[in-house]
């Protein structure tokens, strides 16, 4: 498998998705920020690594392993503009990434973000911009736990971050398909990999359609959708 070049995963807009995935200039944080998902950007943006090939996307039947059953684990409702995703966390796994990722859902941060990158094949990312590709402001970046045995398969949910190891904040991204590109290989910069601490439980079909909409280039942001895909807000399932 391929590893991930080193300025892959810089934000969009200094943001993260699979250090985003999708490409700004200077690093792969956009997923445009994969903050995340794989991709370069420029200024470090979050975002996950460019796919190291096209991967078509798999049917979502199988991925949907737990329609509403009963979890000891934290799941998340995200009500966006085209539909309800509900996503498990794996607090056991990833303490840092939940504990970070609640705190961001406790205070209603991700309300009215965007999904602001959109690879077809590669990742959805999303949780760091505003309407208009504004940035918004977050807390301090944690700590990567690619380490931790996960791997970024169909529907799982990871840290977005630049190409800084430890640069994840807000920004996550969903893989469309089973991205090993993006799995921790080696504790180098370049092999680390992006952090998996949850998975899609229902609503992959949303997730599809959103990598289907239309995108563009939006200033230094490349796969921007060119209407906006919008979280309405994320809560944590009583």
């Amino acid at each position: 498998m391929k590893r991930i070049p080193k300025g892959f995963l810089a934000c969009a807009a200094c943001a993260v998705l699979i250090a985003a995935a999708g490409g700004c200039k200077g690093g792969r944080s956009e997923t445009k920020e994969p903050e995340s998902a794989p991709a370069a950007a420029t200024g470090g943006e979050e975002k996950t690594a460019e796919p190291a090939e096209p991967q078509a996307s798999q049917p979502a039947a199988k991925e949907e392993t737990a329609v509403k059953q009963e979890s000891k684990n934290p799941v998340i409702i995200m009500e966006t503009s085209m539909g309800t995703i509900r996503v498990e966390l794996y607090p056991d796994k990833a303490p840092v990434s939940v504990a970070n990722f609640l705190a961001y859902v406790d205070k209603g941060f991700y309300d009215g973000t965007l999904f602001h990158r959109i690879v077809p094949g590669f990742v959805i990312q999303g949780g760091g911009f505003e309407h208009g590709m504004k940035k918004k402001p977050t807390d301090p970046p944690i700590k990567n736990e690619a380490g931790n045995g996960l791997k970024n398969l169909r529907g799982t949910l990871s840290m977005a971050r630049t190409a800084v190891v430890d640069s994840a904040t807000s920004q996550f991204f969903i893989s469309l398909a089973d991205n090993d590109s993006l799995d921790h290989q080696d504790d180098t910069d370049p092999g680390f990999g992006y952090a998996v601490f949850g998975k899609v439980i229902e609503g992959m079909d949303v997730v599809d359609a959103i990598a289907k909409v239309k995108t563009t280039t939006k200033g230094q942001y490349k796969d921007a959708p060119v209407k906006d895909v919008l979280i309405k807000t994320a809560r944590l399932e009583p």
